[in-house]
């Protein structure tokens, strides 16, 4: 599989570091275009390259990791998904504050961001996770940090779930974007800030 990176801040660059390391092609892209990625690029290998949100977006697997207020915009500029798949490591938050909780009733974040990605095939991942246990190696003494990701396409988790153990975590389905969903976003889920690890 091709990988894409939709930001490259701190997540993004955390995930596709990971893939690299398992000898996997990323294109990282953001919003002020490839030039601005030359240094992190750079120091993550010639595996990975530079290009813009279309490019990005033209993988197979395709990482969005911005803030969730930059949704919108950032996807706007995709025009087809083509059934490829998006995960969604957003919440739905806009700052650090209780008061900065998007509520959105009955919907769950990875809900409302399918629908800003027409065809794409949705799967909510690593939002449970603070960036520090994102970028390290998730293999540890102790074992595997956990993984908790939800989606309604059956293909599309079963494909995540490979890629996600083969860098190295220890991936758990927990349901559908609604009900799995909810269980992991902020502001009252249950695997929200969750970090515990599997023993294998």
């Amino acid at each position: 599989m091709e990988f894409g990176t939709i930001g490259a801040g701190t997540i993004g660059q955390g995930i596709a570091g990971h893939l690299v390391a398992a000898g996997h092609r990323v294109v990282l892209s953001n919003s002020r275009g490839p030039a601005s990625l030359a240094d992190v690029v750079a120091r993550l290998g010639p595996l990975a390259t530079a290009g813009t949100v279309a490019e990005a977006a033209a993988a197979d697997m395709v990482f969005l990791a911005v803030r969730w207020q930059d949704i919108p915009e950032a996807l706007a500029g995709v025009s087809t998904w083509d059934g490829r798949i998006l995960v969604d490591t957003s919440n739905q938050i806009t700052g650090l504050a209780q008061a900065d909780y998007v509520d959105l009733g009955s919907d769950t974040g990875s809900e409302l961001v399918a629908r800003h990605a027409p065809g794409a095939r949705v799967v909510k991942a690593f939002n449970t996770l603070f960036a520090r246990y994102i970028t390290p190696d998730p293999r540890h003494a102790e074992g595997r940090q956990l993984l908790f990701y939800a989606g309604d396409d059956e293909g599309a988790k079963s494909d995540f779930r490979a890629v996600a153990d083969g860098i190295g975590f220890a991936p758990v389905d927990v349901g559908s974007l609604r009900e799995g969903g909810r269980l992991m976003q902020v502001g009252g889920g249950p695997l929200s800030a969750l970090h515990a690890l599997k023993q294998d």
